[in-house]
């Protein structure tokens, strides 16, 4: 799966990106998770917001060979924060990494 879609507490689901290992993600600000992937579901293990993704540090995030880095592009800071609050409240057993702005 390239994609998934990870619900927040307001009901709307909000589409990631995988990142392949040893890739990193764009300069760009957004939004990201890490997630245990498998075949029935998605396990949100940590939620962050960053103003530059390619400062994100994948590798070490993933733990397991079945914990990927997912991405969400966001320019727009109110956006990027909103959807980080609204993912956080309905993941809540999921970490949640101090945003950069």
């Amino acid at each position: 799966m390239d994609f998934i879609d990870v619900p927040g507490a307001s009901g709307v689901a909000y589409r990631f990106r995988l990142w392949p290992r040893g890739e990193r993600p764009p300069p760009m600000a957004g939004n990201y998770i890490v997630a245990r992937q498998t075949r029935e579901a998605v396990e949100v293990m940590l939620v962050g917001v960053a103003s530059d993704l390619s400062r994100v540090n994948a590798e070490e995030l993933r733990t397991a060979p079945d914990v990927h880095l997912f991405t969400r592009l966001n320019f727009a800071r109110t956006i990027r924060t909103a959807e980080h609050a609204d993912i956080v409240a309905r993941h809540s057993q999921a970490g949640v990494a101090e945003p950069d702005s």
